[in-house]
Parts: C-alpha cells; structure tokens; sequence
C-alpha cells in the first residue's frame, strides 16, 4: 500500500457499510479494493443501491 489509510464507504439508503480493506470477496471484489476500483456496476449487497448512493465515513 501507498501510504494511504483504508477507508470505509456507508449506503446512505441502508447503512450497509463497504470496508476497503476486507474487500467482498464472495462477490469477486478482493481485499484491498480501493472504493474507486470497484466496477461502476456495482450495487449494495443489502439494498441494490448504486455507488452513488455511498458516501466515505470515518469507523
């Protein structure tokens, strides 16, 4: 990693929150994704929502 700290990025219609750091690796989205690398396609496990339904928090 560049230096850079792992951040988190919550749904804001549900609150499902995606971890930079653990990835979803069950959906083929590795650990250490970076928010911006994962695919435009992308949806909310929970809710369907589209990324840009997420907003970057602070856990």
């Amino acid at each position: 990693m560049n230096g850079a700290e792992w951040k988190t990025w919550m749904c804001l219609i549900c609150g499902w929150v995606y971890d930079e750091e653990q990835g979803m690796p069950e959906d083929g989205i590795a650990p250490g994704t970076r928010w911006e690398d994962v695919p435009l396609n992308w949806t909310c496990p929970e809710c369907g929502a589209r990324k840009d339904d997420f907003e970057m928090v602070v856990i």
